[in-house]
């Protein structure tokens, strides 16, 4: 029997709304870094990066781990590691259909990121 690690929890969207803003404009409160930093930190390897990339641009909006694992000069064992790594960081989730495996994006994972990522002023700059 494989042992699934349970997902990375995530913010309610309209909470971090509420009390959280972009970095850019307020410091971020401890308990949304302690949430948000292992997902920033899994996508700080570049096949990681890679990977989610083409996991979140998949027709279908998922991908069988047969079409991501060619796309890499790795084993498949490396490949296996770093979706796992995904998945724990609560950055995709995952299904076993036979044999094969699918992974799909959590899209609300990935607008946290870019929210808390956003530059975007909602006040007027500075004299």
């Amino acid at each position: 029997m494989s042992r699934q690690a349970e997902p990375l929890s995530v913010v309610d969207l309209t909470a971090a709304a509420a009390c959280c803003p972009p970095l850019a404009q307020q410091r971020v409160p401890g308990e949304v870094a302690a949430a948000l930093a292992p997902a920033f930190k899994a996508l700080g390897d570049p096949v990681r990066l890679q990977l989610m990339s083409m996991i979140a641009s998949a027709a279908g909006g998922e991908v069988c781990v047969c079409d991501l694992t060619p796309a890499f000069d790795l084993t498949g064992p490396t490949i296996s590691h770093h979706l796992r790594t995904l998945r724990e960081a609560g950055l995709v989730d995952a299904e076993r259909r036979g044999t094969w495996v699918y992974y799909r994006a959590r899209p609300q994972v990935l607008r946290q990121l870019a929210a808390l990522l956003s530059v975007e002023s909602t006040s007027a700059p500075p004299p």
